[in-house]
């Protein structure tokens, strides 16, 4: 009989702090394999013990004919790796009576820890989810809907009537006349969007976002409430108050008279808090005002600068703000440009045009060449052009003496007027910086040749007659 040399009773395995649990004995005899392997002698593989070190020191056949209790150990911890079959092949192989070494077996366990494994399926969740709003008849609204899982999630919108939360109806892009849009996109999350505009009293009600990513979530046997996670939100429409404006106006002189805005409240969901006026997205400094069914605002010495887009803003109480607009135009006024450019060959110049007015204007370039203007088209690769609202560049690259010099007009027109501004271009050579050396050398030259000239042409002195006494005599 083999002598045990395990260090705890027979049957039993090692825990923490000396103590043991007891191995059941196999109800069935072991597989042709192991038995192969038992008659082989019985190589024991080492492996990591509960304490974190090694918990079979040597070989032990079990007494069904099996694998050594280590070896079964072994086999059962690495059942979930991929070389746990190789392995096995590995064990049945080995001929001799001697144990295949402790440090390989750890090795090929650790290995087969390596290679990647499927990741585990994952429910769908929500990120985030649709947040109830209040709006009015005529604006837009937008809900948000953020799902992860594994495999990604399937995103559907349906929809419920007031009082109706029983009766969802599944929405589509273009769905409502085309008011309705959803975009949805899937990566490590299922992403999606529902946007509607012009918004009318009929679509309130609650919106649900549904995700699932189980296989079963088409089938129309099983039960959706199952299949699919939810989550509402609540769109509540309120008619938009009626608010009577000021028309649209044009500033057509150069001295216009007075302007005076209003708007005033027809009807009211509730109480009024405050009032307030916007130019082109920014409130006007001290244009609040405290309750009040009406608010306006004058403007004296209405210029260029003036005109743009006016928005009268009401809060109230328990409702969402009601607003209108009103449109002040104007021509375009350049009020900015260079007047004039001075480069040398072979550089680049920059020439800029900014303006007030609104609308925006469209910006337009062109040359004057022998009294014939053209537009400027970038077909040579050395002409760009970059416009932003009230404010346009054109860019020259690599000038050309021979071509570029010249008048440029930046033309801005808009729905009112159109107006235009020149810079002259000028493009000195190479040797520009030469020329004032030169100038120089050449008056030094011009001096020392008047000199010369001055010098050969001065009358000489009259020398006396050497056949006169010098004196009397």
């Amino acid at each position: 009989m083999t002598r045990s040399v395990f260090p705890f009773p027979e049957g039993a395995l090692p825990l923490c702090g000396g103590r043991s649990f007891a191995v059941p004995a196999p109800s069935s005899p072991a597989s042709s394999t192991s038995s192969a392997l038992a008659r082989r002698g019985g190589a024991v593989l080492a492996r990591p013990g509960l304490c974190g070190r090694s918990s079979v020191r040597g070989r032990r056949r079990g007494k069904d004919g099996g694998l050594p209790i280590g070896a079964r150990d072994a086999a059962a911890a690495s059942s979930s790796s991929p070389l746990s079959l190789p392995l096995s092949r590995l064990q049945t192989t080995m001929r001799g009576p001697g144990p295949l070494p402790a440090l390989l077996s750890v090795l090929l366990a650790a290995a087969g820890s390596l290679f990647p494994t499927p990741a585990a399926a994952q429910n769908a969740g929500f990120v985030k989810s649709p947040m109830s709003e209040t709006k009015l008849t005529g604006d837009a609204f937008e809900l948000y809907c953020d799902v992860v899982g594994n495999p990604t999630p399937e995103i559907q919108w349906w929809y419920a009537e007031v009082n109706r939360a029983e009766s969802f109806k599944q929405l589509w892009d273009g769905a409502r006349k085309r008011r309705v849009t959803i975009n949805t996109a899937y990566g490590v999350n299922g992403v999606s969007v529902l946007r509607i505009i012009r918004l009318t009293l009929e679509d309130s009600g609650t919106y649900e976002c549904r995700a699932s990513n189980d296989p079963r979530r088409n089938d129309l046997r099983q039960n959706p409430a199952i299949t699919w996670i939810r989550a509402q939100a609540t769109i509540s429409v309120l008619q938009k108050p009626g608010i009577n404006a000021t028309d649209d106006l044009t500033l057509l002189s150069q001295n216009p008279p007075a302007i005076l805005l209003q708007c005033n409240l027809t009807s009211v969901p509730s109480p009024v808090s405050y009032s307030y006026w916007v130019k082109n997205g920014e409130e006007i400094s001290g244009s609040r005002k405290d309750f009040g069914t009406s608010t306006e605002h004058r403007i004296p010495r209405p210029k260029a600068d003036d005109s743009g887009e006016y928005v009268c803003v009401f809060t109230f109480a328990s409702s969402p703000v009601a607003n209108a607009t009103i449109e002040v135009r104007a021509k375009p006024d350049i009020t900015g440009h260079k007047r004039s450019e001075n480069k040398n060959e072979g550089q680049d110049a920059m020439m800029y045009c900014k303006s007030v007015g609104f609308p925006y204007p469209e910006w337009v370039w062109r040359k004057r060449v022998d009294a014939v203007v053209m537009d400027l088209k970038n077909d040579s690769g050395r002409f760009f052009v970059v416009s932003k609202e009230n404010y346009t560049e054109l860019h020259i690259k690599n000038l050309q003496i021979d071509e570029d010099p010249g008048e440029y007009l930046c033309n801005a027109t808009n729905p009112v007027d159109s107006t235009c501004e020149t810079t002259i271009l000028r493009v000195r050579s190479h040797l520009a910086p030469l020329w004032p050396f030169l100038g120089i050398l050449a008056e030094i030259i011009i001096l020392v040749v008047i000199i010369v000239v001055y010098e050969k042409r001065k009358r000489p002195d009259e020398v006396p007659d050497d056949d006169e006494p010098a004196g009397p005599m």
